[in-house]
This record gives C-alpha cells, sequence and structure tokens, in this order.
C-alpha cells in the first residue's frame, strides 16, 4: 500500500473543501435542514457540475469518472467535515454500485448516466432496523431481514408479468425525496424464500412517502410505505443479491468511515480553535495541563482511525474487506471527539444556536443506523474466525 496521495486525489480534496466552505457554511446549512428534501438541490447540482461527485465512481462507459473507491473515500472525508447534507451517501455509495452490479444492460444505461450527472437520485429501502444486517456489517445477510414470510418487511409477488410490492420500509436514508427507490423485499414464501431488490419510481400509484423526525437532520430520513406498488425486478431472480449487498456494504463501510473521521477531525479542529480563545483565570483554557491532554487522546484516536479508514478504502479496491473494522474505529473517534467538543465548549456546546451539537448527534445517528461499534468489530472477527468455538467434553 503506498499511503502517499496522488495529484488528482489531492485535487479532488481541495476543490470539494473550497466548494463546501463557500455553498455548506453554518446558515447554508442550517437553511438546507429546514427544506422537505432536507438538502439544497442546487449545492449537489455544483457537486455535480464541477466535481462529477455523483458519478465519480462509476465506471466511464455509464458516463461516470471512473476513479477508484479511495477517491470515493477521499471525497466523502470533504463531506464529513461539513457534514453536508446531500444525497451523496444514499445514491453514489449505496443505491448506484447495486445497480451496476446487478442491474439488466437497459437498466444499468438508463439509470446509471442519469445518477452519474446528478440528475436522478437514488435510495435503498431496507426495512428498519435491518440496514447493517442486509449490509453484510452486523452478520451473514442471508437470513429472513427482508420480511422473512411474516408481517413486517415489504413483501413482493407476482403480479402477470411484472411483481408487486407490499409492506414497509422506515429510516430509509433519502427515501422521502429520492427519484429512485431501491427496495429489498421478501418473496418465495417459505419453500424458495429470498431477498430480491426491485426498483419503484416515485410516481407509482399507492407509494407513500414522509420524512421523519431523525436524531442527525443532516441524515434526512424517510418512511416508504408501499400498497400493491408496481416494481421492477432489478436483475433477473438468479441473481447473488446477497453477494452484492456484501460488496456493496463493505465499500460503504470504508466511505463511511472516512466520513467519519473528516466529521471528527473537524470537531477536534473547532475545540481547539475555542479553548485557544476562551479564557479562565486570566489565560485560555488550552494552556491547562489537563485540557492539552484530553485533547491529546482525541487526536490519537482521531489519527488511528483517519490510518483504518484509509487502509480500508484502499483494500476494498483490491476486493478484500476490512470496511467493517474501520467504520468500527471511526464511529468511536467520531463519538469521542463529538463528545469532548461538546464538553470543552461549556455552557455553549449543546445549545442549538452552536455547531458542536451537529457534530454529536451525527456521531450518535450513525452508530444508530450502521452500528453499533461492538457488533461491527464482533462481526468482523467472527469473519476473521479470531475466536474459534470447542467443544468441551463433559
Amino acid at each position: 500500500m503506498d499511503p502517499s496521495f496522488t495529484a488528482e486525489q489531492d485535487e479532488i480534496r481541495r476543490t470539494l473543501r473550497e466548494l463546501l466552505h463557500k455553498r455548506c457554511g453554518p446558515e447554508e446549512l442550517r437553511a438546507a435542514l429546514d427544506t422537505p428534501a432536507g438538502h439544497d438541490p442546487a449545492l449537489w447540482t455544483a457537486l455535480a457540475d464541477r466535481l462529477g461527485l455523483p458519478g465519480l465512481a462509476l465506471p466511464e462507459t455509464y458516463g461516470g469518472i471512473g476513479c477508484p473507491v479511495t477517491d470515493l473515500a477521499l471525497a466523502a472525508e470533504e463531506t464529513g467535515r461539513a457534514l453536508a447534507p446531500s444525497p451523496f451517501l444514499a445514491t453514489s455509495v449505496l443505491a448506484a454500485p447495486l445497480i451496476l452490479a446487478l442491474g439488466t444492460d437497459a437498466q444499468r444505461a438508463d439509470l446509471l448516466p442519469r445518477i452519474a450527472e446528478g440528475r436522478l437520485t437514488a435510495a435503498l429501502a431496507v426495512p428498519a432496523p435491518h440496514l447493517t444486517t442486509a449490509l453484510a456489517l452486523g452478520g451473514a445477510n442471508d437470513g429472513d431481514w427482508a420480511g422473512g414470510g411474516r408481517a413486517g418487511g415489504v413483501q413482493a409477488r407476482r403480479a402477470g408479468d411484472g411483481w408487486q410490492l407490499y409492506g414497509e420500509a422506515a429510516q430509509v436514508l433519502d427515501g422521502h425525496s429520492a427519484a429512485l427507490l431501491v427496495v429489498a423485499a421478501h418473496t418465495g414464501g417459505f419453500v424458495r424464500s429470498r431477498a430480491l431488490l426491485f426498483l419503484v419510481r416515485p410516481d407509482a400509484p399507492g407509494l407513500v412517502r414522509q420524512r421523519q423526525t431523525a436524531l442527525d437532520p443532516t441524515r434526512p430520513q424517510g418512511r416508504v410505505q408501499l400498497r400493491q406498488v408496481a416494481a421492477e425486478l432489478l436483475g433477473n431472480e438468479d441473481a447473488d443479491v446477497a453477494g452484492a449487498l456484501s460488496r456493496t456494504g463493505d465499500r460503504a463501510a470504508a466511505v463511511l468511515a472516512c466520513e467519519a473521521v473528516g466529521a471528527a477531525g473537524r470537531a477536534l479542529e473547532r475545540t481547539v480553535e475555542y479553548v485557544g480563545r476562551r479564557e479562565q483565570f486570566g489565560r485560555a483554557i488550552g494552556s491547562f495541563q489537563a485540557v492539552q491532554h484530553r485533547l491529546a487522546d482525541v487526536y490519537v484516536t482521531v489519527q488511528a482511525a483517519r490510518s483504518a479508514a484509509y487502509y480500508a478504502a484502499w483494500a476494498a479496491g483490491r476486493g478484500e474487506r476490512a470496511g467493517g473494522l474501520a467504520l468500527a474505529q471511526a464511529l468511536e473517534a467520531l463519538r469521542t471527539a463529538a463528545g469532548e467538543a461538546v464538553q470543552l465548549h461549556g455552557g455553549i456546546g449543546f445549545t442549538w444556536e452552536h455547531e458542536a451539537h451537529l457534530y454529536f448527534k451525527r456521531a450518535a445517528g450513525d452508530e444508530l443506523l450502521f452500528g453499533p461499534v461492538h457488533r461491527l468489530r464482533a462481526h468482523a472477527a467472527d469473519e476473521a474466525g479470531l475466536f474459534e468455538r470447542t467443544e468441551v467434553a463433559v
């Protein structure tokens, strides 16, 4: 592994940071959160036009740039620094790779170029709270997480030459606003039970969507209700859906780890700036040794998580799995950095007027969506066979 970045990667980071600094400051961020979609469409258009962000890791055949996963992860680190609310995670990190992996030639040719241009946003709808399981980050995804033939989840059944979906998926990232839904549904009853992925258009009769109140307002979520909604099967019935979800999950975990590291790093930077200005007993509180020790511990934690995240992104490009473990370390680093930010900002740290609480909510919200940390680590340990079970004779 070469730890240095290319000139192109440095340029991506620099340009993206400058654009987000101009277009996603504290005031712009709060204004975007209050919109029905929960993000600024104009910012998404700018990210698409200037950087090609939606199609950064898509093949050039479909209008993308064809960059490796590492470039996508480095871009996520910058969006994490700004807590930028955008369809980036739902569209480019979760939905687009699944369409690329499982879609028919016609589906890819129709959808991926529009995604790459930023004209089409998409969301992966998985029944809550099974997103981590579906992506094989917290356990094997060969179970009944999509519904299992019982009440709950989303059920799929044939309707003539097509399919119909019935059920509900909550806590869907951008599920209330995405122009295309990739819905995980259970089909086959109890005999040939399995999960398949389906494409649902926003104007489909019987589809009801609404934005949900989320702990982290910078991660807009929606509830998707399907009442005999016509759907198009993504790919074919013989597709390896579990394998595609697993590969997408590991890659998404690496990207999410870099995003969390970016947020943690920025929370630490803001805290260091503040303790250097805030005075108590006639001197800056950053000069107190106890404060310096606390921030030094946070710095070490963030840097270790950054190294793990970069390695996971590099490994994902080589087909190796390290995303889950890196995500666990990055989420823990973000929680630590955000917690210390609230503490060391004192009375203003938890107020709505200050941005510190947004980083704390991002840390807590991401653990609810993609964690918890101990589950990510336990699954990574099981996959690596670190703790072999032995039978003791009685």
